[in-house]
């Protein structure tokens, strides 16, 4: 224990001396790429990423579960990965379609696959186990199944819509150096056109959770500054899963899988996964 405290510590004073700029220099060639990491013991995990992010934000798991075994794929959802304007015209329902089809190319040689999102990936993930029975069990990390202060937001958007088209993203200053790897690898505006796209899935993705019958894992922040406080409970509730894990992540912020400090969730996860 205090081998892994005196890591966690290491990584996170070199996070606070790092300009963002030069922090993790050597991967940012391939932070915007899809990633597939072949296994060794026959099982796959499909990791999918969130809204304006990129598949770098769920590497370092997926590098961490390959690890161990599992082969991985990390596919880039459409409109991301470039720039913001690219998400403009994107459809939820296309990015279902790219979920649908790198869970149909792990399927050809895995029996046994688990599927993980974060934040928007984990709704498309919800929406994936309900079409795809034959998953073994998913993971949802941060879903929002509400946002904070949702109808005055969804509101504001619809009105804005007409005369602004992008928004700048906010990040609560007491994060901090939390937020670093964020703010480097997704957009950091985004349209407003989009996140209506966004507020659709997450509208359908809460009223099929009574459908999702696999095992799940549901992980959230304590302190997540997006997605409404009482989320987790929620979907804890709402879900059609007999057999349910729930868990609050200390002091992270919204996407606590990219962040360094939060890497001791790797275990936790790996240990669903094994036992199902």
């Amino acid at each position: 224990m205090l081998i892994m405290i005196n890591k966690i510590c290491e990584k996170t004073r070199g996070v606070l001396s790092t300009d963002p700029k030069v922090l993790y220099q050597e991967e940012r060639c391939f932070s915007k790429e899809p990633f597939y990491f072949p296994g060794t013991n026959g099982k796959a995990v499909l990791l999918i990423h969130g809204w304006t992010s990129v598949p770098y934000e769920v590497r370092r798991l997926g590098k961490y579960l390959n690890e161990n075994g599992y082969t991985v794929s990390g596919p880039l959802l459409r409109g991301h990965g470039t720039k913001p304007e690219d998400l403009e015209n994107v459809r939820w329902e296309e990015w279902l379609c790219d979920v649908t089809r790198a869970y149909e190319e792990l399927a050809k040689d895995h029996e046994k696959i688990f599927v993980a999102g974060t934040s928007m990936g984990a709704n498309l993930t919800a929406m994936l186990a309900k079409n795809k029975a034959n998953i073994s069990g998913i993971i949802l990390m941060a879903m929002p199944y509400k946002i904070k202060l949702e109808k005055i937001s969804v509101f504001i958007a619809n009105i804005v819509k007409w005369f602004k088209k992008y928004y700048k993203k906010f990040y609560p200053p007491t994060f901090g150096a939390s937020t670093t790897i964020t703010r480097l690898i997704s957009y950091q505006s985004y349209p407003i056109k989009s996140a209506l796209e966004l507020y659709k899935l997450m509208k359908i993705s809460r009223k099929v959770l009574l459908k999702v019958k696999q095992p799940c894992f549901i992980l959230q922040s304590n302190r997540d500054h997006v997605v409404a406080k009482n989320s987790l409970e929620k979907i804890y509730e709402k879900i059609g899963s007999k057999i349910k894990e729930k868990k609050y992540v200390d002091r992270a912020y919204h996407t606590f899988i990219s962040d360094i400090k939060n890497e001791h969730i790797f275990e936790d996860i790996l240990n669903f996964l094994n036992k199902n």
